[in-house]
């Protein structure tokens, strides 16, 4: 059996942008993904933009999977939310806790996305299928890796019917998070989160603020390849495209794909899988 893909994007903010996305959507559609998801801002921020965006996707026959989360939220604010998409035909959500905006100190009327989940169960039944965030290495913010998988436990028993993984770079980290989430009870699919290279820099920055480990020798490599961008990228696909198949070798149930609203990297490790 073939394993499913999705794809990932986030709400562009110029008209420019929109229409970057939709070509990107429509060379990515070839790969017939399950679904494209929409990301959603700190507090709710870009809740317009994701709604326009998801509208989008299921008006040309796709399916979307926004992402909700609900720090910073009433419940009210959810309830109407989930009325919208519910009237759009939506039938995926992507649920989570999020991020608070900066400055913001209350946390609302969630604290913690098994809330949401549950939340989400009371209200609406099994109209949405709920896929949850999980973290291989780790969330940055968690006290142990006890606490975590914890967390994700609850999630799970809350009413998840999939989960996406942070990405990461050491298909180790995965497999021992799966075993350790089964040997707790967890029976639903966790599919890998995979983040094409496009650029090293940014993507340093970014692995340290989430907590996502690049590996020391993928380090070192990327370091020695200095300002050559096509060294980068081709070192990048590489890479990625082992990683996918070790995934999939050792039994991942797909692989969703953090594209960074770009089309050529996702393409082109998709094409190299068959």
């Amino acid at each position: 059996m073939k394993p499913e893909i999705s794809i990932e994007f986030f709400p562009p903010q110029t008209p420019e942008g929109i229409e970057k996305l939709r070509k990107v959507r429509g060379e990515l559609a070839s790969l017939n993904p399950q679904f494209f998801s929409v990301t959603y801002g700190a507090g709710g921020s870009t809740r317009e933009r994701t709604f326009a965006v998801v509208k989008e996707i299921a008006a040309e026959g796709f399916d979307a999977a926004p992402h909700l989360s609900c720090i910073g939220s009433t419940r009210e604010s959810i309830r109407e939310i989930l009325a919208e998409y519910n009237e759009a035909g939506i039938k995926r959500i992507v649920a989570l806790r999020g991020d608070l905006p900066s400055g913001m100190a209350e946390t609302g009327e969630f604290r913690y996305a098994n809330e949401l989940v549950e939340f989400i169960r009371a209200e609406t039944g099994n109209h949405f299928s709920l896929e949850v965030a999980a973290y291989p290495e780790w969330h940055p913010q968690a006290r142990s890796p006890k606490d975590d998988l914890d967390a994700f436990v609850r999630k799970v028993k809350a009413g998840a019917n999939s989960a996406i993984t942070q990405y990461f770079y050491n298909a180790d980290a995965y497999f021992h998070f799966v075993d350790e989430a089964k040997a707790r009870g967890v029976d639903i699919p966790i599919i890998p989160g995979i983040m094409p290279i496009a650029g090293f820099t940014k993507l340093a920055r970014f692995s340290d603020a989430c907590g996502a480990d690049i590996p020391r020798w993928m380090r070192k490599k990327f370091e020695s390849f200095g300002d050559d961008s096509d060294s980068i990228r081709a070192f990048g696909l590489d890479v990625v495209t082992e990683l996918c198949e070790r995934l999939l070798k050792g039994g991942a149930p797909g692989l969703h794909f953090y594209c960074m609203n770009q089309s050529a990297l996702t393409t082109e490790i998709c094409r190299r899988l068959g």
